[in-house]
């Protein structure tokens, strides 16, 4: 029976100064970075050493682009600031503004997006994918929270282990607040609503700083125009996180303990299709700095819980009404990890050795099979993962010469896998699934060589080469999923993903300039895709109802992906003016060998040819910044048969700031200033949704 459609589509919070109240007491909300950065000795007469190791030399080996504070503070979500960054991508083209939980998936360079995400993103050294489904729930992670942040593109062998396949996005939070606290509050023209603050304090020995944020929006309808129904509704949209970091010396070492939680509520843009996603850390991190004279050393421990609710439907042909499809009513998983690093030497030659563990398990508990006004199958499906390696890492500077060398091999195991499907009324087991496991060996390493130029004034040259690999996430590997009449399949038997890659490149840096560019070429072997199997309408025996204007598809190891292209990135100060302007084209092709044929040749789903950015930004005076950045991004396909293309997109956003004082200043900001049509999704049956139009957001920022 299907359900009428709404108006609109409310989440579970009243108005929005209420909830802003409720959570300034439940959790002191963060603040913008130009207000939150600075060394522990302005706020406190306690100073505690660093609990990260020094970075390494190494990195100018391989290909590192960090974020300016100005990109992480000028953007209201993180993800929209890292792609910025040449080469890094979302899974799609919404970003957490509006995508689903399952959708905010991150990768470096165009080697084929995944939900999953196949770049690892750490916050001081704590990964943040999620321990199902390996996505990156980024409202947890506010920007204003965020002391820096860097790329390392290519795959990231070293310390970093599984999940860094195309590269890593680590973050380093925010140690202390310059005056002791800072908030900020604004709003926007889709009903926006946002509130944050930090601060920061310590005593006997200890400092602590505790941040929080809220937001919420009454979003904008993706599908519109004569295609769109009743049933297309707005992506509203709330999230609450909240903060608290404990630092401490510990003899001649210092002790970091941190405890965060986040709760995001979405609607999925139809009537009765919404999307919750909760879940909570908490590490422990003991580190001493090495000198001259001592090796330096690092242990950390973590643990993450997280739940996801996610219910989809389906659609009628006019789209005025919705069907339930699947109600995803729990997903509790659970992460844990730890990790130890020993490091001697300098800066002209050093050696960090260490090993990890991680571990992680999970079960998506779920309805479906909506017949006559009910649910008549309910699922449990999950399992269990560990993972584990041993790694070496050196560099050597000789002159203006660069050497890094490191190693890994990892152990890996899947375990406990299980689908259960159940009738509903009577308890009956309908589907029983217990399939084997795998394990493995899976080596993997990285070689950079650098070289100083003379004659230019910060020229290099540089070279590497690099594997990585990715174990399939809980989520690839045991649930299945739908959006709107499109069924994917689960697959227990996947296979981690490998990728081998080389890169060349050189530039120029100086204090007040830069420009840098590489050549790479990448291959990912048997790439997790989403294979298209079957058009409906048709009934599949595991799968179940496929309806017209729906399809099958079934992740697989598909063969290999190869990717080639150029990264390319600049910038210069003149006087008050700074510009900067990055691209990235990739010439990406699928060979689906005797699994997916019909793959071979094709460009893989969510990768752009070229993606280009600029930014402009001009402060005439001490009171007054004005800036304005362009993305550009050409075609891509929404599906693994190239059937379904989003046009190219143009975007522009502009950025103004008056001081008042040292420490109070309003921002008046505007995306997607020319209100372009942005195609974020194509359904089998041609229906388009859009990314959101132009909006408008003021806000106040202050430090107290």
């Amino acid at each position: 029976m299907a359900a009428a459609a709404q108006p609109r589509y409310k989440l579970g919070y009243e108005n929005a100064p209420q909830g802003w109240w409720t959570m300034l007491i439940a959790a002191p909300p963060p603040s913008p970075p130009a207000l939150a950065t600075a060394p522990a000795s302005a706020v406190s007469e306690v100073v505690v050493r660093s609990t990260r190791l020094p970075t390494s030399a190494a990195d100018a080996a391989f290909s590192v682009v960090r974020i300016s504070p100005d990109a992480l503070r000028e953007r209201a979500r993180l993800d929209e600031a890292l792609q910025s960054a040449p080469g890094a991508s979302l899974f799609r083209r919404t970003t957490s503004f509006g995508a689903n939980p399952t959708t905010q998936g991150v990768s470096l360079r165009a080697i084929g997006g995944s939900g999953a995400s196949r770049a690892l993103v750490t916050l001081d050294g704590v990964p943040q994918n999620d321990p199902f489904g390996g996505w990156v729930i980024w409202s947890a992670l506010p920007s204003e929270a965020i002391g820096s942040a860097s790329l390392v593109r290519g795959a990231g062998a070293g310390p970093y282990g599984s999940g860094a396949l195309t590269g890593v996005v680590s973050l380093q939070g925010v140690d202390a607040v310059s005056g002791g606290a800072a908030a900020s509050i604004g709003g926007g023209s889709l009903g926006d609503f946002r509130a944050s603050a930090i601060a920061s304090g310590s005593g006997h020995g200890v400092q602590a700083t505790g941040v929080g944020s809220f937001e919420s929006s009454n979003g904008w309808t993706p599908v519109r125009g004569p295609r769109s129904g009743a049933a297309d509704v707005p992506l509203a949209f709330r999230s609450r996180t909240g903060a608290l970091t404990l630092t401490t010396d510990v003899g001649s070492a210092a002790a970091a303990f941190r405890l965060s939680g986040y709760d995001e509520q979405r609607s999925a843009g139809l009537v009765g299709a919404n999307s919750r996603a909760s879940g909570a850390q908490a590490s422990a991190t003991l580190a001493a700095q090495p000198t001259p004279q001592k090796a330096g050393w690092r242990l950390q421990a973590w643990v993450l819980t997280s739940d996801l609710v996610n219910r989809s439907v389906s659609t009628a042909l006019n789209r005025a009404t919705t069907t339930p499809a699947n109600d995803q009513y729990a997903t509790p998983a659970t992460g844990w990890g730890l990790n130890a690093a020993i490091r001697t030497g300098g800066t002209d030659r050093s050696l960090e050795v260490g090993a990890d563990l991680r571990g992680s398990d999970g079960e998506s508990r779920e309805r479906f099979r909506y017949l006559a006004g009910a649910f008549t199958r309910t699922r449990a499906a999950g399992g269990a993962e560990l993972v584990g390696g041993l790694y070496a890492e050196g560099q050597l500077k000789r002159g203006p010469w660069l050497l890094a060398l490191g190693a890994r091999a990892d152990g890996f195991s899947t375990y406990d896998a299980h689908r259960t499907e159940r009738d509903a009324v009577t308890g009956a087991t309908t589907l029983d699934l217990r399939q084997n496991g795998r394990s493995g060996l899976v080596p993997t390493g990285r070689v950079g060589l650098r070289r100083d130029v003379a004659a230019v004034e910060g020229g290099f040259l540089r070279a590497a080469a690099y594997t990585g690999f990715r174990v399939p996430t809980l989520n690839e590997l045991h649930r299945p999923f739908r959006v709107g009449n499109d069924v994917t399949e689960a697959n227990a038997a996947l296979k981690p993903e490998r990728l081998y890659g080389a890169e060349f490149g050189g530039g120029i840096e100086r204090a007040r300039s830069s420009l840098t560019a590489a050549v790479f070429a990448n291959r990912l072997d048997d790439a997790i895709t989403n294979v298209t199997q079957r058009a409906g309408p048709f009934t599949d025996p595991v799968a179940g109802v496929i309806p017209a204007g729906g399809v099958l598809r079934r992740r697989m190891n598909a063969g290999r992906i190869d990717a080639y292209g150029l990264e390319a990135d600049g910038r210069t100060r003149l006087g008050a003016f700074e510009l900067s302007a990055a691209l990235a084209y990739t010439i990406a092709r699928a060979d689906g060998g005797d699994v997916a044929p019909q793959l071979t040749g094709l460009r893989p789903a969510q990768t752009p040819r070229l993606t280009a950015t600029s930014a402009l930004r001009w402060a005439p005076s001490d009171h007054l910044s004005l800036s304005g950045n362009l993305r550009y991004e050409t075609a891509r396909f929404d599906d693994d048969q190239n059937l379904r293309r989003l046009a190219p997109a143009l975007t522009a956003n502009a950025r103004a700031e008056w001081r008042f004082a040292p420490r109070l200043a309003l921002v008046v900001a505007i995306d997607n200033l020319a209100d372009i049509d942005v195609q974020t999704g194509r359904t089998a049956d041609g229906v388009v949704s859009y990314a959101p139009p132009r909006t408008v957001r003021f806000e106040l920022h202050a430090g107290l």
